[in-house]
């Protein structure tokens, strides 16, 4: 029973190292790709195919080759210790441009909303009854 519990204890200990360590994507293997958190086969055979044309200088260079491999894609790697040449994904401004469009269709969703409202305002003031005359 002791060999058991002492077995699951270094079963448990090993896989928590292993997933501590920082996996490059230049030198990850099939199965550690697999293992990874929203890689499938088909990204991980994409990677792969990739790789084997030229290794990756970067994860612009990885997210631009491996079809699959955007920009939130890389990001949750990256969180997940997969590192390009050593670094890790840096989230740049141009990656940001679409929640900046969004926060501008919603001013402009804001504005369209407004209008009515100030038409609802005018409509108010003229139904108000006039005073009645003595």
């Amino acid at each position: 029973m002791l060999k058991k519990i002492t077995g699951v204890l270094l079963a448990f200990s090993f896989a928590g190292l292993t997933w501590a360590q920082q996996i490059d994507l230049n030198k990850a293997s099939e199965v550690e790709l697999d293992a990874l958190k929203g890689v499938g086969p088909v990204l991980t055979k994409a990677v792969m195919d990739e790789r084997k044309k030229a290794p990756f200088k970067n994860w612009e260079d990885a997210t631009s080759r491996v079809k699959g491999l955007g920009p939130q894609k890389a990001s949750s790697l990256s969180d997940q210790g997969v590192r390009v040449q050593g670094s890790a994904y840096n989230v740049k401004v141009a990656d940001q441009k679409p929640g900046a469009s969004k926060e501008v269709s919603t001013d402009k969703a804001s504005a369209k909303a407004a209008k009515p409202a100030s038409a609802a305002a005018a409509a108010d003031t003229s139904a108000k009854p006039k005073p009645a005359k003595n």
